[in-house]
Order: C-alpha cells, then sequence, then structure tokens
C-alpha cells in the first residue's frame, strides 16, 4: 500500500514533531517545516526514517507570505524527486507562535506579527498549496482552546485563531466538491516551550491549569500528536468541518 504524503508546517520541535512521528508511525510520509532549528528538523527527518517511512525539511516561514511561491516549487521538487508524484494528502497548518500581552499593551507590531503567521499565513499558504493538495485529501487548522475560553493577555493571538476556525468552515465548504475534508484541531495548555514556556516551566501556572482541567494535569505535546494522526486516518474520513479541542477537559 502506497504510503500517504503529509505537510506539517512547525515540526521540528512540539506540538509539530509529536505530529509528524505520529502520522510516521501510522505509515505515513511526511515534508517537515522549520523556521530556523535546522538541525532539530533534520532529527526529526532522522526519526521518521528510523520508523520506515520517507521524510524532507524544508524552511518555511508562515509569517511571510511573499515567500510561499517559492516555497511551493520547493515542495514540487521534492515531491518528484523523493517520491515521483505531483500531489500530497495532508496539510496541517500548525505553525505559530505565541504573544502574552494584555489588550491595553498589545502593539500595532505584535498584532500584525500575529495576523501573518496565525491567519494570513494559513489562508494564503493554503490557497498557494491547493494545486497540489490531491482530491479526498484533508486539510487539519491548529487553533487553540483560547478560542472557547478566555485568559488575560490573549486577547490577539485567540481572535486570530477564531478567524482561522471561521475560515475553516468556508474551507470545508468550497472544497468539499474536491472530497477534501477540513477541520480545526483547539489544543488546550500543553508544556512546550510554546509562549516561553510559560506552562511548562512556571509551576504555579502548572498546577492551576491542571487544577481546572477535569482529568487532573496539563497537556503533553504527545496528547495532541496521535490525535492529528487519528483524525487524518480513513477511520474519521466523514469527520469535518468540525471543532475538536483536545484539552483533557479544560473548564468544562
Amino acid at each position: 500500500m502506497t504510503s500517504k504524503i503529509a505537510i506539517v508546517t512547525g515540526s521540528s520541535r512540539g506540538l509539530g514533531k509529536s505530529m509528524a512521528l505520529s502520522l510516521a508511525a501510522k505509515g505515513q510520509d511526511v515534508i517537515i517545516t522549520y523556521h530556523s532549528q535546522r538541525a532539530e528538523a533534520e532529527a526529526v527527518v532522522r526519526e521518521i526514517e528510523s520508523l520506515g517511512q520517507k521524510a524532507v525539511a524544508l524552511k518555511l516561514d508562515v509569517g511571510d507570505s511573499a515567500s510561499f511561491p517559492a516555497f511551493v516549487e520547493e515542495v514540487k521538487a521534492v515531491l518528484q524527486a523523493h517520491w515521483q508524484r505531483d500531489q500530497f494528502d495532508f496539510l496541517v497548518n500548525n505553525a505559530g507562535t505565541g504573544i502574552h500581552t494584555p489588550f491595553a499593551q498589545t502593539s500595532e507590531a505584535e498584532f500584525d506579527q500575529l495576523v501573518n503567521i496565525h491567519f494570513k499565513g494559513v489562508f494564503f499558504l493554503t490557497q498557494q498549496l491547493l494545486g497540489l493538495i490531491a482530491d479526498h485529501g484533508r486539510i487539519i487548522n491548529i487553533s487553540s482552546g483560547l478560542t472557547r475560553f478566555s485568559l488575560p493577555g490573549y486577547s490577539a493571538y485567540a481572535a486570530m485563531k477564531g478567524a482561522v476556525e471561521v475560515l475553516t468552515r468556508y474551507l470545508a465548504k468550497e472544497l468539499g466538491p474536491r472530497g477534501i475534508a477540513v477541520n480545526v484541531v483547539a489544543p488546550g495548555a500543553i508544556e512546550t516551550d510554546f509562549g516561553g514556556g510559560t506552562v511548562r516551566d512556571n509551576a504555579e501556572v502548572n498546577k492551576f491549569v491542571a487544577s481546572q482541567t477535569a482529568l487532573g494535569r496539563v497537556g503533553l505535546p504527545d496528547d495532541i500528536g496521535p490525535m492529528v494522526a487519528s483524525l487524518l486516518s480513513d477511520d474519521n474520513r466523514w469527520v469535518n468541518a468540525q471543532r475538536i479541542e483536545v484539552s483533557g477537559g479544560m473548564f468544562v
């Protein structure tokens, strides 16, 4: 059986790395992207290869939409060189960064950075890659529990994720004729270096999040990666236009 190919943005570490490795464990090949952590990305490629799957790492700045046409050409080249294919199957828009700033102190520069990475980047990267996504493929956009519940300091970040959630429903509608399913996965608080690693490194924050989570702990990257891989499996082929929160029951 021929492996399917996934592109997972921002997959040199954290949630994206877990997603890429979980896909490989299920027999899929992966094109991972990284912004600056080339060595870490190449290490992920080696891990995927050790699982018996093919992988390639490509540099991508999701906040720079002017770079997307060149990235698409790179994807075309690696698809031909490594797979002798013209298309891939799954796109996971995961790459992102976090800014924790109160609404009153959020600068226009910070706001624009979040727009470019979390909304404009998702919108136009997906648009640019549409011609390379196989019919009956899948797209997953990564959002956040912060679109359902509110914590001070995340107004701009959560607003961008809210926009992505609306965009997801429109993509599901417009890409439906091609058989492409589009969903949102919304992680809760996870122990990573995201946003400066606050949830992971600040014991008080970690304890608070755990106390507000039905399952009694903070999430880990490997709580998210396998779920994404499962959502991209044939078992979930009829799931479409959905927001699926993966938070262990945070603030329920």
